[in-house]
């Protein structure tokens, strides 16, 4: 019989244990303030995205996961919750309504569609740059109507 050998077999015919260590995803935020500032660390780390949620949706030419890639605010509030950009949650729905009420006059609507408009809206505002989003996600995380909320 030909035993075709194992990466964990030893010379002598036993086996050995293989550590395997698997990267581990940070703890998602539950409150609106942290998912806020979860958010802006991100951003600073990966940079803000103009346009789309992040370059190369449909992946045509990047072969990155869409998580680690620049992302606009939209995609990085929905990202810290849930670990996907494109994966919408109650608290990164509640997060974006909080941010696009303290954007300008704030949306014309209250659907989560046009609260997410509005914020894409200013996200996509020419010559808007990474340092402006972080420091308006952290405005927001730390204003006193927000700990009200």
């Amino acid at each position: 019989m030909n035993h075709k050998p194992s990466p964990t077999d030893l010379p002598h015919g036993s086996r050995r244990t293989v550590l395997v260590a698997l990267p581990v995803r940070p703890a998602a935020p539950t409150t609106v303030e942290g998912t806020l500032l979860a958010a802006a660390r991100l951003l600073q780390k990966r940079g803000l995205w103009q346009g789309d949620y992040v370059p190369d949706v449909f992946d045509r030419e990047m072969c990155i996961p869409h998580c680690l890639r620049p992302m606009n605010i939209v995609a990085a509030i929905r990202c810290v919750v849930s670990g996907n950009p494109h994966r919408s949650t109650q608290l990164a729905d509640t997060a974006m309504g909080v941010l696009a009420l303290a954007i300008g006059d704030g949306p014309d609507y209250g659907d989560v569609f046009s609260l997410e408009a509005h914020v894409d809206a200013w996200n996509d505002e020419p010559g808007r740059t990474t340092d402006e989003a972080v420091a308006l996600l952290e405005l927001v995380a730390t204003s006193p109507a927000e700990r009200a909320a």
